[in-house]
């Protein structure tokens, strides 16, 4: 296991030590999640912990149920207790950029319904400022085109990401991804809006004020909560 992969695998166990017997648990998507579902589990298993998921992708919510932890639909329960959930990149303010698993319309919807979020990385997605890593934009596809040249005329440098055989990656809502190579984002609450007041445009990755704590792997576990 390389540093990275050990940091993501202690990030997520640490998280899954978080979690309380009868609790409603936002199951995040990505592979560092993956880490906290299998410790999860194994509590569950050994400590006979009543816990209900809520998950944020097809992939997560079979990779949860291949474990046996029971899952609800957010629109199934009053609220979410807890979500964890990994991040692409995180800035020193507890922003971030998620949606690399182009899972970030309904990991926004799960952590909006969530009293608290808490974001698992490896050190290498912490950074001062965000935009090293691409800011998806989820887009309805009628008219995609047209946003993408909108995107380009803005200088954002966009692109539609693709699967393997070169075809547009639809989500799991049925929309394409659009991703912004930015290098640094300098006004992020700017681009939110700016893009938020765009038409077709379905939702984006930029998390500004939702993650409630960070936990950053490493030989020692970092957790950076974010201030009022």
């Amino acid at each position: 296991m390389d540093k990275q992969t050990e940091q993501k695998r202690a990030a997520g166990e640490y998280a899954a030590s978080l979690i309380e017997d009868g609790m409603v648990v936002g199951l995040g998507t990505g592979s560092t999640v993956k880490f906290f579902i299998e410790r999860l589990a194994a509590r569950i298993n050994q400590e006979g912990l009543d816990i209900v998921g809520v998950t944020t992708s097809r992939q997560t919510s079979s990779l949860a149920k291949g474990w046996g932890i029971k899952l609800k639909s957010v629109d199934e329960m009053p609220g979410i207790d807890i979500t964890i959930d990994g991040a692409d990149e995180v800035d020193v303010a507890l922003n971030g950029i998620k949606g690399g698993g182009a899972a970030l319309l309904f990991e926004k919807i799960v952590a909006l319904n969530s009293s608290r979020n808490v974001w698992i990385i490896d050190e290498s997605k912490y950074h001062p400022k965000l935009g090293t890593f691409p800011l998806p934009v989820e887009v309805v596809p009628y008219g995609s085109h047209q946003l993408l040249k909108r995107f380009a005329d803005a200088d954002l440098h966009p692109q539609f990401r693709r699967n393997a055989d070169g075809l547009r990656l639809t989500t799991d809502a049925g929309n394409y991804i659009i991703d912004l190579q930015l290098t640094e984002i300098t006004h992020p609450q700017a681009l939110a809006y700016y893009l938020e007041q765009t038409i077709g445009v379905v939702e984006h990755g930029l998390f500004l004020q939702v993650a409630d704590a960070v936990i950053i792997g490493g030989d020692d576990i970092t957790i950076i909560e974010r201030q009022a």
